[in-house]
């Protein structure tokens, strides 16, 4: 089901900026969390219809731009006629983009300490997955139980 922005906000959903990893569903990525960007990470993904488990932990300002730069560079990919061999993330196809893989390498690690969240996951209602304002999904967290 698709959800309209104005209710999304309203219900408490926060958008997310960038997936880092998509398995049938959001595994890794950066997302508002109570309105501050952090990166999250799933946990045990059991494809249960149940809200699954994220570490999160705070993402600087510097790491969301590099974040942001990195994915803008992947939507064009996407957007493209430009074939799987043109893929970014294979390597050596966009010099950028691979340094931007190098430098958030060390941003992408859960830190001791990250917080265990359950991550409930809805859809918006624009057409587009990939944008470069960030993605299709959003998140309402809670504190695991």
């Amino acid at each position: 089901m698709a959800w309209d922005k104005q209710q999304l906000i309203a219900d408490g959903f926060e958008p997310t900026y960038v997936d880092l990893e998509w398995y049938d569903g959001p595994r890794k990525g950066v997302a508002l969390v109570d309105g501050v960007p952090h990166y999250y990470e799933g946990r045990e993904y059991d494809r249960a219809d149940e809200d699954d488990e994220y570490l999160v932990w705070p993402a600087s300002e510097a790491a969301v731009a590099m974040e942001r730069e990195r994915w803008a560079v992947y939507v064009r990919y996407q957007v493209s006629d430009a074939g799987l061999q043109e893929h970014p993330g294979h390597g050596g196809v966009n010099a950028r983009y691979d340094e931007l893989q190098l430098l958030l390498a060390p941003h992408r690690q859960a830190p001791d300490g990250a917080r265990r969240l359950v991550g409930e996951v809805r859809f918006d209602d624009r057409d587009d997955r990939d944008r470069f304002d960030g993605v299709d999904h959003w998140f309402r967290w809670r504190p695991t139980e």
